[in-house]
């Protein structure tokens, strides 16, 4: 193949700048989800290389280092956190721990001078959440909440066909998020750990989505919550969440979490001239958008991506650039504060008037390049 016909070739990734170059991280907590999703990812990113492992088990976090490459001394304890700050090769943390401890080693990271990288929820509460923005600027460092969706080829699309028109007026929006937990001893279902329940989990997915798609907020909230009786699954924290938020430009979103149902994960925005849908719509891989009209049914097929990678990767772009995050520690307050909303007016059983925010994208930072979000 000749240089200009690779130049011309879409489907080609770019190279990874070299090791050196790529900003280090050192990721926090070592379960399910870093075990399966992010060590991959920094395996495939282009800006992003793993440097470092911190785990309450010593052996997880030797065995994980190892596996990428690592060696025995990359591996840390909690209380051994703050020997990082001594890592130049480390820039950036990517805490993954249950939601109660965000923000005590978010503020750990921000006063040894690295940059954070939070999954969401951003925390337990909006008080812990507004403590984690205020730290981080308060010591110079970047925080980012890692909301996966906002950085997918799939929902970028369905984004860019919602804000250009092509579905006509947005009217209405139902997205449901729901699936089975089935072991009680899991932490997201102990209140002090996790804050909540499936809105915490499953349902923010909807919220934020939803945000996302139409740059705008929500003026008013509606909820209810239910609770099988009796089941010991839930004695801590709500099984399922139903809400119904209003939007300045007139839109309706109703939205519904679960941890009790069989899997469904589903997004349908209906407008004056079509429908679009994701199915599933929050899953990691074969993510699926058809835009339906009175005449066409048209499925958008885009090139399957790694998610982690995705996210991980702007965010080192951020920080080498020195430029704020799409999803800033901001965007996940917001969210923070809508879902306390929520809980506010399932237990008040009645809707909750917000504050109006005039501008679009109120709370999110700088965009991903076009070709780096997939809508190239």
């Amino acid at each position: 193949m000749t240089k200009q016909n690779a130049a011309e070739r879409k489907d080609l990734q770019p190279l990874p700048e070299p090791r050196k170059e790529q900003i280090g991280y050192a990721v926090l907590g070592v379960g399910t989800l870093t075990i399966d999703e992010l060590l991959p990812a920094f395996a495939v990113g282009q800006r992003s290389r793993l440097a470092a492992v911190v785990s309450d088990d010593h052996e997880k976090a030797v065995a994980a280092a190892r596996a990428y490459g690592l060696t025995d001394a990359d591996a840390y304890d909690y209380d051994r956190f703050e020997e990082l700050q001594a890592r130049d090769d480390v820039h950036a943390v990517y805490i993954v721990l249950p939601n109660s401890l965000h923000r005590e080693y978010t503020e750990r990271a921000a006063k040894i001078g690295k940059h954070v990288l939070c999954e969401k929820p951003l925390a337990a509460n909006p008080e812990d959440a507004e403590a984690m923005v205020r730290v981080c600027a308060e010591h110079g460092v970047k925080l980012m909440t890692a909301y996966r969706c906002q950085y997918t080829p799939h929902h970028w699309r369905a984004r860019d066909l919602i804000q250009n028109g092509d579905l006509g007026p947005i009217k209405l929006i139902h997205s449901v998020n729901v699936q089975v937990e089935p072991d009680e001893g899991q932490w997201r279902l102990k209140d002090k750990l996790a804050g909540g329940g499936s809105l915490l989990d499953v349902g923010l997915y909807c919220l934020n989505t939803i945000r996302f798609l139409l740059a705008e907020e929500p003026s008013s909230i509606y909820a209810q919550t239910f609770s099988t009786p009796g089941d010991a699954r839930f004695k801590e924290v709500e099984e399922t969440v139903a809400w119904q938020m209003t939007f300045p430009s007139g839109v309706i979103a109703h939205c519904s979490c679960s941890y009790g149902t069989a899997q469904a994960r589903t997004l349908d925005v209906f407008g004056a001239e079509a429908r679009l849908t994701l199915d599933p719509a929050f899953d990691y891989t074969n993510l699926r958008l058809n835009v339906q009209t009175p005449a066409t049914l048209t499925e958008h097929r885009l090139p399957e991506t790694d998610q982690f990678a995705l996210e991980i990767d702007h965010f080192s772009a951020c920080i080498a650039e020195d430029r704020e995050p799409f999803t800033p520690g901001e965007e996940g307050l917001q969210d923070q504060r809508l879902m306390a909303a929520i809980y506010q007016s399932a237990r008040e059983g009645q809707p909750i008037k917000l504050e109006g925010e005039g501008k679009k994208d109120a709370f999110r930072g700088s965009l991903p390049s076009q070709d780096f979000a997939g809508r190239a």
